[in-house]
């Protein structure tokens, strides 16, 4: 009756085996795929911080761009008020002329 007994726990002793060897692979694949998780994070915030900086300079050039167009505005503002100015004195030297 020994030897049936020994059969079973060698058999017992095979599942064991083979569920301790999934479990191995299953946990060999869950590091593998975080590892890759965890690398393509990475480059998440890589490209994250990239982008921060671009969008700064982006909004220094708006910025700048945006205070160009103010004083070529003011600019244009006063060169039409100067030729305003010239056209109606011109005007005036017309009419006292004629």
């Amino acid at each position: 009756m020994a030897a049936p007994t020994l059969d079973e726990a060698m058999k017992r002793l095979e599942v064991a085996l083979g569920l301790l060897e999934a479990s191995i692979s299953r946990r060999l694949d869950a590091d593998t795929r975080r590892g890759g998780l965890e690398t393509e994070l990475q480059l998440m915030q890589d490209d994250r911080a990239r982008l921060a900086v671009e969008l700064d300079g982006a909004l220094t050039r708006l910025h700048r761009f945006e205070a160009a167009t103010d004083d070529v505005s003011r600019r244009v503002r006063q060169a039409i008020g100067a030729v305003e100015t010239v056209l109606a004195q011109a005007g005036q030297l017309v009419t006292e002329e004629g």
